[in-house]
């Protein structure tokens, strides 16, 4: 896997196969991305989908001033908060299919994410606040340094700083109440 950049290059030079190289390499990881936002796997399915037309229609510049992945996740960060903007009345799912959501949002969290060691930290995130939810993520799951995580989340290299160090000072707090010792973390 390239790093997204030359591919979607080759797709603005006209390659069609470059399109799908990046929604092939970023798919997965942008929809949990994106779930952690809107606490929907559909919905995050159906922005990941709006991020990649975007990319395909509206064509916007990769100037490279950061990863082409930081970037691609910041205009799906942008889409999901107009999303939710937009969205002021809640849904109400029925109670018989809440089943059916939660398992196939669980299938793909466990396709994704392996080890019983990091589900049970994925799922000790979603307890925490969304900006700690956020910096924890992209920081340790998706690889970003914290320059890339600040241009996504809008903040300075400071405030990532301190947010990741009271992100990871609360997802202590929350595996050791699940009995999960700091050792193993």
């Amino acid at each position: 896997m390239d790093n997204g950049a030359s591919s979607y290059r080759r797709f603005l030079d006209g390659d069609d196969e470059g399109i799908e190289d990046i929604v092939r390499d970023f798919k997965d990881g942008l929809i949990l991305y994106l779930n952690g936002i809107v606490k929907n796997i559909y919905t995050a399915e159906e922005l990941a989908e709006d991020t990649f037309f975007r990319l395909m229609i509206k064509r916007p510049r990769f100037s490279g001033r950061s990863s082409f992945k930081s970037w691609l996740y910041a205009i799906g960060r942008n889409i999901a908060l107009d999303r939710i903007r937009r969205d002021v009345k809640t849904s109400s799912i029925p109670i018989e299919d809440m089943e059916s959501y939660l398992s196939d949002e669980y299938d793909l969290e466990r396709s994704y994410i392996k080890e019983e060691r990091k589900i049970r930290v994925h799922r000790a995130m979603g307890k925490l606040p969304d900006d700690y939810r956020q910096v924890l993520w992209l920081t340790y799951f998706e690889d970003f340094s914290n320059k890339e995580t600040s241009v996504i989340m809008k903040k300075n290299d400071r405030q990532i700083r301190n947010l990741l160090y009271r992100a990871k000072q609360s997802l202590k707090c929350e595996l050791e109440k699940e009995g999960f010792t700091y050792e193993e973390f």
